[in-house]
Parts: C-alpha cells; structure tokens; sequence
C-alpha cells in the first residue's frame, strides 16, 4: 500500500519514508486503572461511532468521473513551514513551499490548500509528538488511510465495527459547499461516497460502517444522495450541527425537510460532528488551542436546543440525530433547563403551539450523544439516558483511546451492569445504525 500512496502523489520533492511506529510509541492513555477492582463487568467488543478516515491520494483521480478527474482533489508533496494555530474557519496559518522546512502531503482542490496534519493523524505517536507538524502519509500509520490496515488496528483495541466521518471534505461535506463549480462539487460528493460504501467498507466484512456526505447547497438533492447510498445499505450521513454558521438555512425554516424526510423514509441517522459548522467556540481571539478544545462540546448544546425547539423532531418523528463527539455530561442539565423553558416561559417563548410535549421527549426519543470519555455523564445515566449514549475510540485524532480503548471503557464502565455497558458500547449504536447484531445477553 505504501507504493501505492507514492505513486498516487504529485511531488516536488524526494519521499522520505519513515518505519511504522513501535509498539513502545504507540498512544497511551493515563486513566489509572484500580488493581483492586477484581470483578469489573467484561467490555464486549465495540462498535464505535466515531472515528475518522485521513482520504488516501487516489480518491478521486480514482472514483470521479473521466472529465471530472483533473480539477478534483489531487495531493502534491510540498515543504511545509510552521503551522500556526489562528482559530475560526482559516483554523491555522503556515507558508506553503518554505526553504528547507519539512515535506508535507497537501491536498488541493480550487483555491483550497489543506495539509496533512500530525495531530489529525496521531495514532502511533507519543502524546508529546502529536504536535501541528505537517505530515506525509509515509509517516502515518497506515490504518489512517488503508482500510485493511485500518481493521487491524481495530481488532488489536477490541472493536469490532467503526464509522469514519471524513477529512478533507470536512466533518458534513462543507468543502465542497464552499466551492464554485457545483457541478464538480455534486461530482466529488458522489465520488466519496463511492469510494466510502464500495472501497472503504466494501470489504470488510461489516467491520467499516458507511458514512456518507451530501450536496449542502441543495436539500433535495441531499434527500437524493441520501436514497441512492440508503438502497446499497448505507443508514448513516453527516449534517451540520449549526448549518447558518455555514450560510446556510436554519433547521427552523424547513428547507431541510426533504433532507429529514429521506433520512427518515431509510432509516437513515443524521450525524452532527462537533466542529461540523466550521466554528469552533472560543472565548478570547488571543486563546490557546487548549481553550477551543475544552469547549469543542458547546456547539452541540446549542445544535441539541435547537432541534428540541424547532419541531423538526416533531414532525419527523422516526427521525433520529446523533452528536459525535459531543460528550454527554452537559445533556441533563439542557433537558432540565429546555422542560423548564417550555413550561415556565410558555406565554412568550415562541413554541407553545409548535412543541406540544416537554422537549426532553423527543431527546429520549430520537436523539444519541456519543462520547470517549465522560466520568461524569456516566454518573448521570438516570438523566442522560442509559438507551441514549453510545461510545467511540476518535482513532485517528489526539483525542483518542487507541490501542487502550478496552481498557478505558473498564476503568469508566467497569462497575455497571453487564446489559447497561453492553447497551453503550454496542447496542445503541447498533440501533442507531440499523446493524443487526446479537440480542442483549441475559434477555
């Protein structure tokens, strides 16, 4: 596969292969584990909800229409200065071809140049490596971009299927969005999600999910997408958890109701990534990452209130929303203070005729939060919702739990009933994924 991801790349500049990590530098976690804790209830394996794919070099030259095939996305090898951390949708500054700085697999696309970033594929590199370095897929670990390689490093952390959102189109296809040619840009949608259900999960076996992304300028074709990936067994596709951030209609408007309605019609789960309106919340512009990366969750909290209060959930009442990466020990506070709102505020706040029931209904109805770590969300199951979390590794980002997942979810979970912890690391997101596996032992 490394010859492969070579040849596929335009270079200006010579490879420089580096071997894949030891075992001694691959990620580690620090959750302490309790030595006396002597009958902690066994992790079965996991299905997790999270994780991400970095696009290997020959997507789109491969799965692009001929006459499409020389403006989509291609890859080129280039030196790469300093990357500097800047926030809001530029995200970070860095000076492209820089005399003598390291070699960079970049992807460009229009006006788009977007590097490969270290901290994106972090795997195998100690924690104080994962650094903003720029990055060559020969020094990725291949499980980042190979989907056999990518099942290895599955079954080596004891999870059994995973659902990847994507990189360069970003976490709900807003790349393509941004773009000018939306001919080309249907193109590049439909390509990835070739590439997605028929290369990427094609051969394994059920052990990779499909996830697909949609043409966000238009919400009818978005319900087509969502049909044509449905009929080959795809019930998973990302959304923007704020969609005006990125210009875009509210979910108050009902431009997207074709979109939910076809979500609904297959059985198909709307997947809000933390990040996914390209605005990440922040308090001073002059913040360190750390800070952005603390308060990742708040955009889903305010994604979740506006679904709970714009009756979309109402009038689709199947249809069912997920927050990747969301975490969930915020949630039983937002459900107190929307029934609160809804009772107490009635008489001018807007919903009294479009919301007929307490809003944290239709949370325990049709809404999953999904997290990797969240002590004290797990604390709060009565009010999150034991039917209503699931769980994912993040592999291949800094935040995740691999190759110690197994281990994390005991030391979390390790003290919970046998069917609650099967019910959040597998059967949730089975349901909430339309897979078909085993009935929950001991029912």
């Amino acid at each position: 596969m490394a010859e492969a991801v070579r040849s596929a790349l335009e270079s200006d500049g010579p490879s420089e292969t580096v071997g894949e990590p030891d075992q001694d530098m691959m990620t580690s976690d620090t959750v302490p584990t309790d030595p006396s804790a002597a009958n902690r209830t066994e992790i079965p394996p996991i299905i997790s909800v999270d994780d991400h794919i970095v696009e290997p070099p020959h997507l789109w030259k491969t799965w692009l229409p001929a006459r499409y095939r020389d403006r989509g996305p291609r890859v080129e090898r280039r030196r790469l200065g300093e990357m500097t951390w800047v926030g809001g949708a530029k995200m970070y500054e860095y000076e492209l071809d820089a005399p003598d700085a390291p070699w960079c697999d970049v992807w460009f696309y229009e006006d788009l140049v977007h590097p490969n970033k270290r901290h994106v594929a972090a795997v195998g590199f100690d924690r104080d490596e994962m650094t903003m370095a720029p990055i060559t897929y020969d020094e990725m670990r291949p499980g980042c971009y190979e989907p056999k390689a990518r099942v290895a490093d599955m079954t080596a952390n004891h999870v059994e299927a995973s659902l990847s959102f994507p990189t360069l189109p970003r976490f709900c296809g807003q790349t393509f969005y941004e773009a000018s040619d939306r001919d080309l840009g249907l193109a590049c949608v439909k390509a990835y999600n070739d590439f997605m259900v028929e290369e990427w999960c094609g051969d394994s076996d059920g052990a990779l999910i499909p996830l697909i992304i949609v043409p966000l300028w238009d919400a009818d074709l978005a319900a087509d997408e969502v049909r044509r990936n449905a009929e080959r067994g795809c019930h998973a596709v990302c959304f923007s958890e704020i969609a005006p951030n990125l210009g875009l209609p509210s979910i108050h408007t009902g431009y997207w109701d074709p979109f939910f309605a076809a979500c609904q019609e297959t059985q198909t789960t709307v997947n809000m990534h933390i990040g996914s309106s390209s605005k990440m919340p922040a308090a001073s512009p002059d913040a360190p990452p750390a800070v952005a990366a603390t308060l990742s969750f708040n955009n889903a909290i305010a994604s979740m209130s506006d679904f709970l209060f714009s009756g979309v959930l109402v009038r689709f009442p199947e249809l069912k929303l997920a927050y990747s990466e969301g975490q969930i020990g915020w949630i039983p506070y937002i459900l107190e203070r929307a029934d609160d709102v809804w009772l107490e505020h009635r008489a001018w706040g807007g919903v009294s005729d479009l919301i007929p029931e307490p809003p944290s209904t239709y949370y325990y109805r049709q809404i999953f939060g999904c997290f990797f770590r969240d002590n004290h969300g797990l604390r709060s199951l009565d009010e999150v919702g034991v039917d209503n979390i699931t769980f994912e590794t993040d592999y291949p980002h800094t935040d995740t739990t691999w190759p110690h997942t197994k281990q994390v979810a005991e030391d979390m979970m390790g003290h919970l009933p046998a069917d609650v912890v099967w019910k959040i690391v597998r059967g949730n997101a089975a349901r909430m994924l339309s897979l078909e596996i085993e009935a929950c032992p001991g029912t």
